[in-house]
């Protein structure tokens, strides 16, 4: 539901899944989850398969970007039965604001799902303005 908050992120689809240029393969889009409160937003990108080794998040001139890498399992003796995602690069950007503090963002990488930390700066968070009398 959208609000009349300034926009601090801003999602930068790609254009479909296709085959990137330096990699062979498929490129997924990892789903996101964005939640915002007075001091911080969170996003949460699923990314099955990714292990902490194969993810690299970059930050250039404003726009975060994730990228993944999730191999196929493969086991000795392990034949698949179901697949529900495929091998393939995650990747997603995000323009960001001035509103984020960037030199504070963290993230997380946990069970395939990973979080971002986006930190407001200051003088972006909500405030009361203190009114005095006489």
């Amino acid at each position: 539901m959208p609000t009349d908050k300034t926009q601090e992120l801003q999602t930068r689809e790609p254009l479909g899944t296709m085959t990137e240029a330096t990699r062979p393969g498929v490129l997924l889009t990892p789903p996101v989850d964005i939640f915002e409160d007075s001091n911080v937003i969170t996003v949460l990108a699923d990314m099955p398969g990714v292990q902490p080794g194969q993810l690299k998040i970059d930050l250039y001139d404003g726009v975060l970007t994730i990228t993944g890498h999730a191999a196929a399992r493969e086991g000795s003796n392990e034949v698949p039965i179901v697949g529900e995602y495929p091998a393939g690069t995650f990747q997603r950007s995000f323009t960001l604001s001035e509103a984020i503090n960037q030199e504070q963002i963290r993230a997380t990488l946990k069970h395939g799902v990973l979080s971002l930390r986006l930190p407001k700066v200051e003088r972006a968070k909500p405030r009361q303005i203190t009114i005095q009398t006489g």
